[in-house]
């Protein structure tokens, strides 16, 4: 089942819909405790413009986190997830564009990413229990500021690098059934593919990522955890459409600057 958040030109607010072939079932409720129909539906169409399909308070993202990129890259295999938090308000849908920050900011790179989205509260939850905690699964573009990242020597600039507005992009939707065992993930930037890789490469998949950050933190319905990413992470100029591709979950498209 794919659920997007939209809105349309005229009417206040956005609109929770579930995905039919070329048409939006129209919901109301709470996406995350029994959302019902409507029975209003609309044309998938461009009289919809998508929204984030849900309203993350917090986003949680994974350094690290695949194989061939530790591999490739020298870094040791990490015994627990390694992660950094986004502010929500990087959030950004697909089809919106990605505003480039001040010039002074350095080089921006894209990362295609698998996020989980969270769907009831998991609290220290036992490791059987973790699967059942999630909601379902969209597409990502993890932003990053790179040259930001390590400018202070005393610091490292995680938080600030990870969370201008439409840093955190992911969308178009969120679909509930998928198993990312089985998928691929490809990143396009101007239509040449520069990612291409297995998501069953993470050394921490998904349901023990939320085991072992529930250990840590609350995970509440709407968190996002953003996966990691792997080779292929380059810096983005002004203009450029960037496209993150995953195999039977769709196509997140944003344009930078």
């Amino acid at each position: 089942m794919r659920w997007m958040r939209y809105t349309r030109p005229g009417h206040a607010g956005s609109g929770l819909g579930r995905v039919d072939g070329d048409t939006v079932e129209v919901c109301e409720g709470d996406l995350f405790a029994n959302a019902r129909p409507t029975g209003e539906r609309l044309p998938l169409d461009d009289s919809l413009v998508f929204a984030p399909p849900c309203r993350p308070g917090k986003i949680v993202g994974l350094w690290n986190n695949f194989r061939a990129a530790a591999d490739r890259n020298g870094w040791a295999h990490p015994a627990e997830p390694l992660y950094f938090l986004k502010s929500p308000t990087s959030a950004a849908a697909h089809g919106q564009a990605i505003a480039a920050p001040p010039p002074e900011v350095g080089r921006v790179a894209y990362e295609g990413e698998l996020a989980v989205v969270i769907g009831r509260t998991a609290r220290r939850v036992a490791r059987d229990d973790a699967a059942g905690c999630i909601f379902g699964y969209s597409c990502a573009n993890d932003v990053t500021a790179i040259e930001l990242l390590q400018r202070d020597a005393s610091f490292a600039q995680w938080t600030r690098a990870k969370s201008f507005d439409g840093f955190g992009a992911f969308g178009p939707w969120i679909e509930t059934d998928f198993d990312p065992a089985h998928a691929t993930l490809r990143t396009l930037v101007g239509g040449r593919e520069r990612q291409n890789y297995a998501l069953a490469d993470m050394f921490f998949p998904p349901a023990e990522l939320v085991w072992r950050l529930s250990q840590d933190m609350t995970l509440e319905p709407g968190d996002l955890i953003l996966c990691g990413t792997s080779l292929g992470v380059l810096p983005m100029k002004p203009g450029t459409t960037v496209e993150v591709v995953i195999d039977g979950l769709g196509t997140l498209r944003n344009v930078y600057g």
